[in-house]
């Protein structure tokens, strides 16, 4: 069988312009990546869902590709917008949302805000409330493309990949550029006032090696949220996730979602 046709556009939204990656066809599945990088680290999970018969959507960012830069006052609405904005125009209902580390903040907040266009959500690798000391530090260090590659590497051994992992990879892929408006963005709205609400079932999926979610913190969301949270976790994976292992991320995706129905 052939591979499902990668397609690109670029969408208007309001007064924006977002940059759309799409394959496959069937229900809409929306993959949102973590912070500092484009979607284009999902080539791989994205033809694993689609050829598993989804219709997959990756609006890259603002400011990466060709999608309109972060307008001042970005927030996480402004980000949940978007994605409401591309399920609106491609899919004919609701979406999966799938939001690696930091796009599990604007999957939740786009079903926050539409819950009309979200069927569940999928928070893949999404850190602790609290995350150990260090990481943001780390994080720091591996997304500066200024520095060796010696060190950058051993920060995403650190804070990102499993031990045994190959972190090189992501070396590459990085936009820090826009570190300070996507660390204003998730503080606005404040977490406190939407972390323990929620509409649509959830997927807590993360890796048993994710450095920023220690064995401790792996109920969290089932606590904050009840029942509509399934809580599942990948062998062999740190915070990256999606890179160490996506043929075991597409296949607990597919299963969920199979469990959870078509809306």
């Amino acid at each position: 069988m052939a591979p499902p046709l990668r397609q690109r556009a670029l969408l208007e939204i309001g007064d924006a312009a977002l940059d759309v990656i799409s394959e496959g066809t069937g229900p809409a599945l929306v993959l949102l990546p973590s912070s500092l990088r484009d979607s284009l680290d999902f080539d791989l999970l994205a033809s694993l869902l689609a050829e598993a018969g989804f219709q997959v959507l990756r609006p890259q960012p603002r400011g990466m590709g060709r999608s309109s830069p972060p307008p001042e006052g970005m927030t996480l609405a402004t980000l949940a917008d978007d994605v409401a904005g591309v399920i609106a125009h491609f899919a004919s209902g609701p979406a999966l949302v799938v939001g690696h580390a930091y796009g599990h903040w604007v999957a939740r907040m786009t079903d926050l805000r539409h819950p009309e266009r979200v069927r569940g959500v999928v928070a893949l690798g999404a850190a602790a409330r609290v995350f150990p000391a260090g990481m943001a530090e780390s994080l720091a260090l591996a997304s500066d493309p200024t520095l060796a590659d010696a060190a950058r590497l051993e920060a995403l051994r650190h804070c990102m990949f499993a031990p045994g992992n190959d972190p090189r990879p992501w070396l590459a892929g990085w936009h820090p550029q826009w570190r300070r408006a996507y660390r204003e963005a998730s503080a606005s709205p404040p977490r406190d006032s939407w972390f323990n609400q929620g509409h649509a079932p959830l997927l807590d999926l993360h890796g048993a090696q994710d450095a920023w979610r220690p064995a401790s913190s792996r109920q969290e969301l089932a606590q904050a949220l009840g029942s509509k949270v399934t809580v599942e976790v990948i062998a062999n994976a740190g915070h990256a996730l999606v890179p160490e292992q996506p043929h075991a991320i597409a296949q607990a995706v597919t299963g969920w979602a199979s469990r959870i129905g078509h809306a």
